[in-house]
């Protein structure tokens, strides 16, 4: 049967913040209705203690001010702390999914330079909430209050005050509209400056030993002239407004005291009603002002919960929590299985059906761009067909049907380019599971034929390596990463190129495991144009131009595959050139 889980969103980490957010606007509310303090206390001052000459009621007054005071500044802390802890949450909600989308990211197509944007993203969000910014919003609601007792002065004193709150309304509103683009520009610009930087940061040594230091150094400045001029933009837009609002406010707060003057001289208000006026209009224009000075945050902080609700929502799988499927043992079936590359719409691979039993070796040849490593990708559930674009089957099951995390230990993948984590080489075997035990890992390395080669390390399976397993060479990387693949004796192992970096004892290493996992009841899969990676398995399949153009047994396809090459040049469907073996 089904079961729901929880489907962590930001709407949904927000809903669980609710009680913070409720203390933290009762905590306002309390803060504002103390900041009257200061005016009503300059009120009594002026109009009653200098009149009377009471020193008493002076010192009373003074001691509710200081202790008014004291307790708005202890709420003002707590609200701080509190809304620091609301970012703490959120992260804490949504750190899980965060990690999940940078994972799929990459794998669906997104936008270059974009697969760290959700952890950036969600780092915004937890910043903007931990800030000031925040609480000026907190506060706005509670502008009509003072403007209420500015009018209790006088009507025309609060008429000045409304009109005063509507100008820096409206530089609100013209601070939205001129940083919306700005902004957006320096977000995109941003993306393409890191994505540029880290592309030369992969190929250091390309760019290095091919003097291309200079060229690439232009193109980087000009990325990041164009990403410093956004940013400008971006900051000049709130940063003048910042400056005529804070401007505004102060005009306005001196001129209430020319108006209070007058009306004093009028006789329509007491002396004290002028600093009073003065003060509660300074205090209700605050968070106004407060608002546009902090409104680039705001508007970062809405971008990033626009995109990450975007992603979220993209990858939710509902919080439906599958049946778990018994683990696999008996067959791989491909189905009319047609795939195009993520955020592409033209298919590399078009119409592969076949069927493989426990035990089988499958050894897929073609000349390159065929959609070898394609079909790898889909077998293993990296890449997804297109709608209605057949399907992938271990006993019988639609390899969706598992989990990523529970379908993993059924797969071992050995990739082209095989890419280490930093750690241990125990942990890289091991697929970074912390509770991994040394059997199964040195097993592992064995059934690769790395045991030898990692024990002759000076710290051995406790070595360290660098990220992308820097300190060992291609093919110490490689053989461990065949280790990797083969942990847990997954029941479908897709091996491409795997012997592209290997040496005699390497290739030899090889063909062993690939007999090892047929013995042991598994399937293995080899992309290899290199034949001696081939001597332990019995079929074959042949792509060409992303269509299969044989299978069956491995002698008869490469004997196909041969007639091939001997024939004109021009001629056959795919005119099967550098197939096996060949240049």
């Amino acid at each position: 049967m089904l079961t729901k889980t929880s489907s962590g969103s930001v709407e949904g980490a927000l809903r669980t913040c609710r009680d913070i957010l409720l203390s933290v606007a009762a905590f306002s509310g309390v803060i504002n209705v103390l900041a009257l303090t200061g005016a009503l206390y300059m009120l009594q001052v002026y109009d009653r203690v200098l009149p009377s000459r009471s020193t008493p009621t002076l010192i009373g007054l003074t001691v509710l001010m200081v202790g008014f005071f004291v307790a708005g500044g202890v709420l003002d802390y707590l609200r701080t702390r509190l809304m620091s802890r609301v970012g703490l949450r959120i992260d804490h909600e949504l750190r899980d999914r965060v990690f999940q989308a940078i994972q799929i990211l990459p794998l669906r197509g997104g936008p270059a330079g974009q697969d760290l944007q959700p952890v950036r993203d969600l780092d915004q969000i937890r910043t903007f909430l931990s800030g000031l910014g925040p609480t000026a919003l907190f506060d706005m609601p509670w502008v009509p209050l003072y403007i209420i007792v500015i009018f209790l002065l006088h009507p025309v004193l609060g008429a000045y005050a409304v009109f005063g709150a509507l100008i820096l309304l409206g530089l609100t509103f013209v601070t939205e509209r001129r940083s919306l683009a700005p902004g957006l520009a320096a977000s995109k610009s941003g993306a393409q400056r890191m994505n540029f930087g880290e592309t030369v940061r992969r190929n250091a040594e390309v760019v290095k030993a091919m003097g291309m230091g200079p060229k690439v150094g232009d193109r980087w400045q000009g990325l990041n002239a164009r990403h410093l001029a956004d940013q400008l933009a971006a900051s000049d837009a709130v940063g003048g407004l910042g400056a005529a609002s804070k401007v505004i406010r102060l005009l306005l707060q001196s001129m209430i005291l020319g108006l209070g003057a007058y009306l004093v001289i009028h006789g329509e208000v007491s002396a004290g009603a002028i600093i009073a006026g003065s003060i509660i209009l300074s205090r209700a224009l605050a968070p106004i002002e407060m608002a546009i000075q902090h409104w680039r945050g705001f508007v970062a902080a809405r971008q990033a919960h626009q995109r990450l609700t975007k992603l979220l929502d993209q990858i939710d799988d509902g919080g439906v929590v599958p049946v778990a499927l018994p683990d696999p043992r008996r067959s791989l079936t491909v189905e009319g299985l047609t795939v195009a590359p993520p955020g592409q719409s033209q298919p590399v691979l078009r119409g592969i059906n076949f069927n493989l039993s426990a035990g089988d070796g499958l050894a897929v040849i073609g000349p390159s761009g065929s959609g070898k490593s394609t079909l790898a990708r889909a077998l293993i559930g990296v890449w997804n067909p297109v709608r209605s674009g057949g399907t992938v089957r271990l006993d019988g099951a639609s390899i969706d049907q598992w989990p990523s995390h529970a379908l993993g230990r059924h797969i071992g993948y050995l990739p082209q380019d095989v890419q280490l984590f930093e750690g241990t080489i125990g942990e890289n075997i091991a697929r970074m599971d912390s509770t991994a035990t040394s059997e199964a890992i040195v097993a592992a390395a064995e059934a690769a034929g790395a045991h030898d080669l990692i024990v002759g390390l000076a710290e051995g399976y406790q070595t360290r390596i660098g990220e992308n397993g820097a300190g060992l060479s291609a093919g110490q990387r490689q053989r461990i990463g065949l280790a990797r693949a083969l942990y847990g004796n997954p029941f479908l192992v897709v091996l491409d190129e795997p012997n592209s970096n290997l040496d005699a004892v390497g290739e030899d290493a090889l063909s062993k495991a690939i007999e090892g996992v047929r013995a042991r009841g598994g399937i293995v899969i080899v992309i290899a144009h290199r034949p001696s990676a081939l001597a332990h398995i019995k079929k074959a399949l042949m792509l060409a131009n992303g269509q299969m153009q044989a299978f069956g047994p491995k002698d008869d396809v490469l004997r196909r595959v041969q007639a091939e090459r001997q024939r004109p040049s021009g001629t056959g469907s795919a005119r099967m050139t550098a197939v096996v073996g060949g240049k």
